[in-house]
């Protein structure tokens, strides 16, 4: 850790401040003075990072986190105790997911002759969460502001976020509609104060009206998924900037532990943060990524129906920190930035509430013809942010026969009986999620009428509008392309291609795109028979 990054929770109301110094507040300046000292870390060079709420301190390896004496509407640091039962829940929370970053909770004792070590026998008067540092040139929004955040990381990054939803616990004492309700007020409320014309007073009141509307619309859904244990203790703030390469995987850190409202949530929701995060980056694939892998690993279609909420509320959280933090700015340059990114997050948090038409597309042709690769292409420009749900009868097939993806299947796994069934799963995953709102893009083969009538008639039960696509490529390509695959689900060889363009498709009405050429072009001729209402709009 180079430098500890501020925390993007910024700086609420401070409820508590002392007008005399209480005792308390004076060990905590003595405290400091301590930690400034290369005495309190072994003779080792001190660098200071202040935060609103914390102090780190930087010496060596090590980075000690000194939270300080403060209460705010959302935080309370205002004692010893406190302090001490924080900086221990965080060093518990974070090892879920950094347990090379975090090291201890560790006190600041009072010795004999009235000298402070960290970590002595004598009284206590502080603690510290001490962590490893790390370069923070490798936190993933410096490596986003670069443009050097590798697209293969976001599948690590989905299953890290998954493992410590999996593991989360279940507290069924937060969250629901009223949760939703209490963060859209806690804006409106915040926006209301903002009499100096900060912010757009009418885009705000729309704001917070349609997110209301929105909540109440999903109000049963949310508190269904309380009762059915999708609200778990999360990260809280799951944004880029708490995410770092360590050994080259995505490394989540810096989880709240100081107040469970914001904390204990739907996983949508801790999700949502790190998707919006993507999008304002404009890393729109990059997010849909991570959305269809964490989709796949958990199943979890019912909480796509929130997400335009939980992205919207994100984003005017945002909105409303970045622009309180620029009122207290002293510089005019550092203000006018932070004001502007506020009116962008302000303008997101509008544009996900705003209904995208959902619309199922399939992209059928034989083996080799570059499904996958349009699949994956096509579906950050469909349907609302960021973009469709991919379905691919490889990994659905391998799913159903209980084998890992990249694990080639006998001949058991292609029989007549077995495909009928991984086309009517493809059928039903659709149709359901397209009931949540979201648009859906089905990656198959489709060579038999009857498969491609399957599918179609699940875009007709959810009353969405249907495009099938049909890849055409030459023979040589086909060939080509599977003697080429590697690390991939697709079992298929040339004999496959070969015996698919033997019996052919039969009669087919799909819309015929020539898939041989570069990835851009079929993507552009693809693209253009996506109906326009359908089409994801950019949110930058």
């Amino acid at each position: 850790m180079e430098e500890m990054p501020r925390t993007m929770i910024e700086p609420g109301r401070l409820i508590h401040a002392p007008e005399s110094p209480s005792a308390d507040r004076l060990d905590q300046e003595s405290v400091i003075e301590f930690l400034e000292t290369p005495a309190a870390h072994r003779g080792a060079r001190v660098e200071r990072i202040d935060t609103h709420a914390s102090i780190i301190f930087l010496a060596g390896t090590l980075a000690h986190k000194l939270k300080r004496a403060v209460r705010f509407d959302y935080l309370d640091f205002s004692t010893v105790e406190r302090r001490r039962a924080c900086c221990h829940a965080e060093v518990t929370l974070n090892r879920r997911t950094a347990p090379g970053i975090y090291r201890r909770a560790v006190p600041v004792t009072c010795e004999p002759g009235g000298s402070l070590t960290i970590g002595g026998g004598g009284p206590e008067v502080d603690w510290l969460v001490e962590m490893n540092r790390f370069d923070q040139s490798a936190l993933l929004d410096r490596l986003a502001g670069a443009a050097r955040l590798d697209l293969a990381l976001m599948r690590p990054l989905a299953d890290a976020i998954e493992t410590l939803h999996r593991g989360a616990t279940r507290r069924p004492d937060h969250g629901g509609a009223a949760s939703v309700r209490w963060v859209i007020e806690g804006n409106a409320h915040a926006f209301a104060d903002f009499r100096d014309n900060s912010l757009d007073a009418a885009v705000c009141t729309a704001l917070s009206e349609a997110a209301l509307h929105e909540a109440d619309r999903q109000g049963q859904i949310l508190d269904a998924r309380r009762a059915d244990g999708f609200v778990r203790q999360c990260h809280g703030d799951l944004h880029l900037r708490n995410i770092v390469l360590i050994d080259g995987q995505p490394t989540i850190f810096d989880a709240i532990e100081f107040n469970d409202a914001l904390a204990c949530i739907d996983v949508y929701y801790d999700l949502a943060f790190v998707l919006m995060d993507l999008l304002r980056q404009g890393l729109p694939v990059h997010a849909n990524h991570v959305l269809n892998r964490y989709v796949r690993r958990t199943g979890d279609c019912e909480g796509l129906a929130l997400l335009p909420l939980f992205l919207s509320c994100r984003a005017a959280v945002r909105a409303k920190t970045s622009s309180s933090s620029a009122r207290v700015q002293v510089g005019h340059r550092r203000r006018e930035e932070l004001q502007e990114a506020a009116d962008r997050y302000l303008a997101l948090a509008a544009g996900y509430l705003r209904h995208v038409a959902p619309v199922l597309l399939a992209i059928g042709g034989f083996s080799g013809s570059g499904k996958s690769t349009l699949a994956q292409a096509l579906a950050p420009l469909v349907g609302a942010p960021p973009g469709a749900v991919v379905l691919r009868s490889d990994e659905v097939r391998k799913e159903i026969h209980g084998t890992a993806s990249l694990q080639p299947l006998s001949a058991d796994g292609y029989t007549e009986e077995m495909s009928a069934r991984v086309y009517r799963t493809l059928a039903d995953r659709a149709a359901a999620i397209l009931r949540t709102g979201h648009s859906v893009v089905v990656d198959a083969v489709f060579a038999r009428p009857s498969d491609r009538a399957s599918v179609q008639a699940a875009g007709a039960r959810a009353g969405v509008p249907f495009v099938g696509v049909w890849l055409n490529a030459g023979k040589a390509t086909l060939l080509a392309r599977v003697r080429d695959r590697r690390g991939d689900a697709s079992d298929a060889g040339p004999a496959v291609v070969e015996a698919q363009l033997a019996r052919g498709s039969g009669a087919n009405d799909w819309v015929p795109v020539e898939g041989d050429g570069s990835a851009a072009e079929v993507l552009r001729r693809a693209a253009a028979h996506v109906p326009p209402a359908a089409r994801t709009p950019s949110m930058v």
